[in-house]
C-alpha cells in the first residue's frame, strides 16, 4: 500500500546542523521515511504568512539533542524515496501511461499540487491568468513546509513542490530524483524576512546572540541558513554558533512569545511582520534583505521521470510560473490583490482575503531563473551541516531549460 500524505510533519529528516536543537512534537510525514530515519530531527521553511514559502508548524516544542546522519541511514532514505518513485504510488493513469517520446497526446495534462491556505501560490497563479494552457491544477491539500512539499513530489505523492534552495540540495543528496525548474520564492527590499527582539532588549550585535534563543517556524532550511551566515559573517565560529539556540514555534506564536520573553528573538514575515512593527515594542536586528540583497530564496521542482516523460507539460509548467512572475512585477499592486481575491472567492475553501492588503511585491528575481548563486550562496552553512562534504556544484540541482523566458533573455 502507498504511504499517505501526511499533514503534520514539518519536512524531511533534518542532518546535524550545528544548534542546540528544539523540535515539535508531531506525526509522520511518510511512514516508511519516518520508520528508517526516527532519529533525526525535521526541518522545514522560513515564516512568512503571506508569503508562498509561509508554512505554519505545530505550536509546541521540545528539546532534542544534536544529531549526527549517518551513511548507512541516508543510503536507506534514499532507496525509500527511489523505491517510492519507481513504484508510481499515487501516480494518476495519464502519468503511468506517458512515454519517454513526450508526445503531446500522452502527457499529463493534470498537475497534483499542495497549496496554502489564504495564500494564493505563482501555478494557482499561473493557471488563472491562462499560462498554463489546457494544464489544469489538482489541488490535494495544503502543505505545512516546503520539504514537506518537495518531498511529497519526489514521492509520486504530488508533481510539483517548492522549497527553499538548500532544502532542494539536501533531498537531491539524499538519492530523491527531482530537479529544480523555476525558482518561485525570494527577498528584495519590499518582501524580505527579519529577525525582531524587544525595543529594550540588551542584544546589539551577533555576538550578544550567543547562548540565546531564536524561535524560526522550523528548522534547516531558510530562517536556519541566514541566521548562520549572519553569523558567520559577523566573525563566529561555528563553535561560537552551536551555542545559539533555534526553537520550533508556529509563526502565529513567534510575535508573543518574544514579547513575553520566552524567546530572545523571534523570525517574522509577511502580515505577521507588518503587525509586530505597527504595535511597536520591537526592533529589528537584521533581516535577510540587509545581509544578501535581492536573491531568489526556492525553487519548484518536478521528478525526473516526470519530467522525461511530459517533456511539453514540464515547459508549460515551467514557463508558465516565470510568466507569472512577470505578470505580477509588471501589473500595479492593487491589480494583483484583487486577482488573488478573486482566486480565493471562486476557489470556495472558507479561506481569508484580509491578509492581501500586505502583499507588496512576487520578490522574485528574474522571472524565476535560476542561477548557480541560487545555491552556492548557502555553500557553507550546507557544509557546515555536512549537507554537503565537498565543493557544491549546483548545475546538478536545477535545470532553466523548460523556462522559456530564460531562454529569451539570453537571445
Amino acid at each position: 500500500m502507498c504511504p499517505k500524505v501526511a499533514r503534520s510533519d514539518p519536512g524531511f529528516p533534518a542532518v546535524s546542523l550545528g544548534f542546540t536543537r528544539f523540535q515539535s512534537v508531531t506525526g509522520g510525514l511518510l511512514e516508511a521515511i519516518q520508520s528508517a530515519l526516527t532519529s533525526f530531527p525535521t526541518f522545514g521553511t522560513i515564516p512568512n504568512a503571506t508569503g508562498r514559502n509561509g508554512k505554519n508548524n505545530p505550536n509546541h516544542s521540545q528539546k532534542v539533542p544534536p544529531m549526527k546522519l549517518h551513511a548507512p541511514l541516508l543510503s536507506l532514505a534514499a532507496a525509500v524515496v527511489l523505491s517510492l518513485t519507481v513504484s508510481g504510488c499515487g501516480a494518476s493513469a495519464a502519468a503511468q501511461s506517458g512515454g519517454a517520446s513526450g508526445s503531446t497526446e500522452t502527457e499529463v495534462k493534470e498537475l497534483r499540487y499542495q497549496g496554502s491556505a489564504n495564500n494564493v501560490g505563482l501555478a494557482e497563479l499561473a493557471a488563472d491568468l491562462g499560462y498554463l494552457g489546457d494544464i489544469k491544477l489538482n489541488w490535494v491539500g495544503n502543505t505545512i513546509s516546503g520539504p514537506q512539499d518537495i518531498q511529497s513530489a519526489a514521492t509520486n505523492q504530488t508533481d510539483f513542490g517548492g522549497a527553499f534552495a538548500g532544502a532542494v540540495v539536501k533531498l537531491i543528496e539524499a538519492g530523491a530524483p527531482v530537479t529544480a525548474v523555476v525558482n518561485y520564492y525570494g527577498e528584495d527590499a519590499k518582501t524580505f524576512n527579519g529577525f525582531y527582539v524587544k525595543a529594550d532588549s540588551p542584544i546589539k550585535s551577533p555576538r550578544d546572540l550567543i547562548g540565546k534563543k531564536i524561535a524560526v517556524n522550523t528548522l534547516g532550511a531558510h530562517s536556519e541558513a541566514v541566521i548562520n551566515t549572519y553569523l558567520s559573517k559577523n566573525g563566529l565560529s561555528q563553535d561560537e554558533i552551536k551555542q545559539v539556540q533555534l526553537v520550533v514555534l508556529a509563526p502565529n506564536d513567534t510575535e508573543e512569545a518574544v514579547r513575553r520573553g520566552q524567546v530572545d528573538v523571534g523570525s517574522l514575515g509577511g502580515v505577521l511582520q507588518d503587525h509586530a512593527v505597527a504595535t511597536g515594542g520591537l526592533r529589528s536586528l537584521f533581516n535577510d534583505y540587509e545581509l544578501l540583497g535581492s536573491f531568489a530564496g526556492g525553487q519548484y521542482v518536478l521528478r525526473n521521470d516526470f519530467i522525461e516523460k511530459n517533456p511539453n507539460t514540464a515547459r508549460t509548467f515551467a514557463t508558465g510560473v516565470a510568466k507569472a512572475i512577470k505578470w505580477e512585477t509588471e501589473t500595479p499592486r492593487d491589480e494583483v490583490i484583487a486577482r488573488f481575491k478573486k482566486i480565493i472567492d471562486a476557489r470556495g475553501r472558507n479561506e481569508s482575503t484580509a491578509n492581501l492588503q500586505y502583499w507588496k511585491s512576487p520578490g522574485v528575481p528574474d522571472n524565476g531563473v535560476i542561477k548557480d548563486e541560487d545555491f552556492s550562496r548557502w555553500s557553507a552553512w550546507l557544509k557546515s551541516t555536512g549537507i554537503v562534504k565537498n565543493d557544491l556544484t549546483p548545475s546538478k540541482y536545477y535545470t532553466n531549460k523548460f523556462n522559456d523566458l530564460a531562454s529569451a533573455k539570453k537571445g
